[in-house]
């Protein structure tokens, strides 16, 4: 093609000049053809782009056409139940949700319930009446280690920080947890003035970089941590241990999001690239991990502290749960992220095949925290893909004692899924810095939306609690979930995670499906090996 480029550019230019000799109208087109003829020259002989340097000018549509793909292929190819990382189903019942609007479906459902992995609810023939239990579905958070208690919704808005997100959906985040009085988990980005100036209830989680209460060095700041949290609006304090979109990884926030704003918040250098640390600096072994959950809580003032993790290695949350018996140190909670969690920048190999996915996480975290006889005390958050009344009916049928939910409270902000997080191009202004495009987002609207998601998928909560028989969730159990496992083969949740009976990991002899854990793991190390 460069060859017959050159040779038609030349005919061309020669063609305008002798017709414009004699309709000078004509050299008007030189204004369009000279550029063009100039980017094919540009393309000949530059040297990254091999397409363009064979196809000059129309190599360039390629580039246009990979752009597009993205929201052609949602648009007008992507089935019902088709898309990822959410389907449209899921979409679209969030956005219905958000708006108010009607979220019930016609003629059935479009999902195959002969696929292997389809899963479903046992309803009761004992159902209790429509509307007879409140949607305010709420638990209590604080165990007796804790002087200031939370009693918390069943879902709550999971970790975002400013600078991930832009300060208007950080604004209309907290604005609707204000109004459905529900939490806000900060992200590992600290409290901004957009956490704080509509007034919802916090969760302040601490990441491996401490931001927000870190020295000049990076280490912990005692000091700056007491300031913040004992603020009256933080309730509850987070300890991020690992993330589940990447797990071991540490977050990226770019440089061109880290303005000077974002980085006084920080405390950090404005404008360049921070990568948060894979591991704290402030503990290394299970120990020091609870003498710091010890240590955060008399700092605060008493409020519940807990962490975060994505489970890997099972012996190392066994190792944990050792270290609570070796020492009587207890969290007040335990999130657990699942593998399948989302991020506004992860690197693809972390994303899909790093970290156990949520329902197998929460299982085990369950039944470890059982099996030491340690679950009383201590409330379970699950966190990965989490959209409907069901997705947290599934996960409290596991053991989890509530729910938190990121991609769904964007979604009811008005995120279009254009996969445009990692590149500060965010079209909704959600996950930009760029004012250009955040102040298309209006905060009037979106919290009533925020607030309008998180109601009535409570609402669904407690319709699904009545249709089993239930009033709370304290009553759900593994036996109520069914997986179809094979083309003619169903089991209960019962079946496929086995529950432990309590106390059954203090002594032995051990369950089986534990022992090599058991041998493996020390509170002294996370790296213990037999």
């Amino acid at each position: 093609m460069r060859k017959p480029f050159i040779v038609i550019s030349a005919l061309l230019l020669v063609c305008l000049l002798v017709l414009g000799s004699f309709w000078p109208s004509i050299h008007w087109a030189l204004l369009f053809v000279i550029p063009v003829i100039a980017l094919g020259a540009y393309d000949i002989f530059q040297p990254r782009h091999s397409v363009q340097r064979n196809f000059p000018v129309i190599g360039h549509f390629r580039w246009m056409l990979e752009k597009l793909r993205v929201p052609i292929h949602q648009y007008f190819i992507e089935s019902e139940t088709g898309g990822v990382p959410l389907n449209r189903m899921f979409r679209s019942v969030v956005y219905q949700r958000a708006k108010g609007e009607s979220d019930t479906i016609p003629l059935g459902t479009k999902v195959d319930v002969y696929r292997i992995g389809y899963e479903w609810m046992d309803h009761s023939l004992a159902a209790l009446p429509d509307h007879s239990i409140n949607p305010d579905l709420r638990v209590k958070i604080g165990g007796p280690q804790c002087d200031k208690p939370y009693s918390a919704s069943l879902l709550n808005i999971s970790a975002m920080s400013f600078g991930a997100l832009s300060s208007r959906a950080i604004q209309a985040l907290n604005s609707g947890a204000a109004i459905g009085g529900f939490s806000h988990n900060t992200g590992e980005g600290s409290i901004s003035p957009y956490h704080q100036q509509p007034g919802g209830d916090l969760v302040w989680q601490v990441g491996t970089g401490y931001f927000g209460c870190r020295t000049a060095d990076g280490q912990f700041c005692p000091d700056s941590f007491t300031k913040n949290a004992q603020l009256a609006q933080v309730k509850m304090i987070e300890i991020k241990l690992s993330q589940g979109a990447k797990p071991g990884h540490g977050g990226i926030l770019p440089a061109s999001k880290n303005s000077a704003e974002i980085a006084a918040i920080r405390m950090l250098e404005p404008h360049i690239q921070v990568n948060s640390p894979a591991t704290h600096s402030q503990f290394s072994t299970p120990i020091e991990l609870l003498e710091f959950v010890q240590e955060l809580r008399v700092l605060s003032g008493g409020k519940p502290v807990g962490f975060k993790l994505c489970v890997g290695r099972r012996s190392e949350f066994v190792a944990i749960c050792k270290a609570m018996i070796e020492t009587g140190i207890q969290p007040d909670f335990i999130s657990v992220d699942g593998g399948e969690g989302g991020t506004g920048a992860a690197p693809l190999e972390y994303a899909n095949s790093v970290g156990m996915p949520l329902r197998e996480a929460v299982a085990f975290v369950v039944d470890c925290l059982v099996g030491f006889d340690l679950k009383n005390d201590i409330r379970v958050i699950a966190s990965g893909k989490i959209l409907t009344g069901y997705h947290m009916i599934k996960n409290m049928a596991l053991g989890a004692d509530l729910c938190n939910s990121a991609r769904g409270m964007m979604l009811a902000l008005g995120c279009i899924q254009s996969l445009e997080c990692n590149k500060n191009s965010c079209p909704t202004g959600i996950a930009t810095q760029n004012p250009s495009l955040v102040k298309g987002l209006d905060v009037m609207d979106k919290k009533q939306r925020v607030a309008n998601f998180h109601h009535q998928t409570m609402k669904s909560v407690a319709e699904l609690f009545s249709a089993a028989g239930i009033s709370e969730a304290a009553q759900l159990n593994r036996s109520h979930i069914h997986r179809r496992i094979s083309t003619t083969e169903t089991a209960r949740y019962d079946q496929i995670f086995p529950q432990l009976e309590p106390g059954c990991l203090l002594n032995t002899p051990y369950p089986d499906s534990f022992e090599f854990e058991l041998d493996q793991s020390s509170a002294g190390s996370f790296n213990q090996q037999i």
